[in-house]
């Protein structure tokens, strides 16, 4: 079993930063590609982005290209989401993800999900 942990949402003004911390347990963190999404209104939960297993490769969304990055220290098995230059419509609750699969793009591709963590951007 995989335990997904994450922390650093609050509240912050349009514009501000923020970094998400994902602890991961459970199984061997540096073979597993991780990522991050967030729910979209009417669909399930939306990719935001996601780190290959080395953290050598990473994908975005079109909408956080160039103001989200994620990385990962596979010594602390935690992968984490920096956000800058924060508009409202980024407010939403981030759920840290891992996958078994070589690609992880959409919800279905998950296979396990963190409770998730608040993110709130005033304007």
């Amino acid at each position: 079993q995989v335990q997904l942990v994450e922390s650093g949402g609050g509240l912050v003004q349009a514009g501000g930063s923020l970094r998400l911390s994902c602890a991961t347990s459970g199984r061997t963190f540096s073979n597993t590609d991780m990522g991050w999404f967030r729910p979209a209104p009417g669909k399930e939960r939306e990719f935001v982005g996601t780190t290959s297993r080395s953290g050598g490769s990473t994908y975005y969304a079109d909408s956080v290209e160039g103001r989200f990055t994620i990385s990962r220290d596979n010594a602390k098995n935690t992968v984490y989401l920096q956000m800058n230059s924060l508009k409202p419509g980024d407010t939403a609750v981030y759920y840290c993800a891992a996958t078994r699969l070589s690609r992880m793009v959409v919800a279905a591709d998950v296979a396990y999900w963190g409770q998730g963590t608040q993110v709130t951007v005033s304007s």
